[in-house]
This record gives structure tokens, C-alpha cells and sequence, in this order.
């Protein structure tokens, strides 16, 4: 799972919420150094990840990806179920509207700017201005982010082509996150 669910995922704890937010962004960072309730965090978005990597449904997911999307297979698969999490909110979110979740995550996170790893503070201004959650519900905000990850990367990627293996492969796909969410919805009590 990909970020929007990281947080969907958290309990509605802010330091501990931007905690598993921040677990993509603590490599190079002494995470013993964080705030206790971000290293808790930190903790739970690994756990998930383990989780969701291990899933024979995320597994079977990552299978459909021939070379060379193969090897981003964990990354895509991630972003498309956050797009179907972003996509169904009104069933699998916090009984809000989506826009007004992110809106109290965005204010978290300048709330607490000062505690959160460099990465996480650097990215920031793009990820609250530019909607990146947001956009995970349409294809095209999806094909947007991937874009944009791409970018990111030293080397070149297929990662931007990415959405086109999304429409491909949606209707087994939004079935294998159908499959996937409630046990994962299940789990995170146990790492909690």
C-alpha cells in the first residue's frame, strides 16, 4: 500500500499517523531519533509493507507485470490500490469525505513539520499544494503521480507508463484489492 492507505491504516493518533506516513521517507535518517510516537509509526508502516509484500494477493498482482514493469511491480501495485481505496473512500475511508481527511493530515503535517524526517520535510510543500492524495481516484491523477516519480529517478523507468497497465488489468485488479483490504484493514490492530 501507498501512502493514502498508510495513513487511512493509522489510528487517528496525528504523530503516529505522520509516523507511518513517514516510513518511505527515514532512509539515511537514525530513526531512533524521531519522536517516540513517529518511530511507533514508522514501526506499523513496516509492518504493512511486510504484510502487503508477503499477501498472496499482492503477490498475484505483481505476477501480471511483464519486464520491464516487473520490477517496479511492488510500487505500482501499491499506487493502484491506493487509487482504489482513494476511488471507494465513501466505503474503506474514516467516514469522511476524502478532501476533508487530507485536509486534517495536511495540517498534521505543518502541525508537526519540525518532527518529521528531512525527506518528509522536503517533499512537503509539493504534497500538500499539488493534491497527490487527492488525485489517486481518477486514472489520469494516478498516471500524474507515477509521472512524477519517474522524474525522480536517476536512471529511466517504465514507471510512467505505469497507468497504462492500471487500465489493462482494472477489473482484476480492483478485485484483488477488494480481496486484500479487509485482511489488511484485520491485521493492523495486531501492530498497533
Amino acid at each position: 500500500m501507498n501512502w493514502l492507505a498508510h495513513l487511512r491504516l493509522a489510528p487517528n493518533e496525528p504523530l503516529l499517523r505522520l509516523g507511518n506516513l513517514a516510513g518511505d521517507f527515514v532512509r539515511g535518517t537514525d530513526v531512533a531519533a524521531l519522536h517516540p510516537e513517529l518511530q511507533r509509526g514508522v514501526r506499523m508502516h513496516r509492518a504493512i509493507d511486510r504484510f502487503v509484500d508477503a499477501h498472496p494477493v499482492a503477490v498475484r498482482a505483481r505476477q501480471r507485470l511483464q519486464p520491464p514493469f516487473r520490477r517496479f511491480g511492488g510500487v505500482l501495485v501499491d499506487v493502484w490500490f491506493d487509487h482504489f481505496l482513494a476511488r471507494d473512500w465513501p466505503q474503506h475511508g474514516d467516514g469522511g469525505a476524502l478532501v476533508a481527511f487530507l485536509d486534517t493530515v495536511h495540517g498534521e503535517l505543518h502541525a508537526h513539520r519540525e518532527l518529521l524526517p528531512a525527506r518528509l520535510q522536503h517533499v512537503l510543500p509539493r504534497f500538500t499544494a499539488d493534491g497527490w492524495l487527492a488525485g489517486y481516484a481518477s486514472i489520469e491523477g494516478i498516471e500524474r503521480v507515477l509521472g512524477l516519480m519517474a522524474q525522480r529517478l536517476a536512471r529511466p523507468t517504465p514507471l510512467a507508463r505505469g497507468a497504462e497497465l492500471l487500465r489493462q488489468h482494472y477489473a482484476a485488479l480492483d478485485a484483488d484489492f477488494g480481496e486484500l483490504w479487509p485482511q489488511l484493514v484485520a491485521f493492523v490492530p495486531t501492530v498497533a
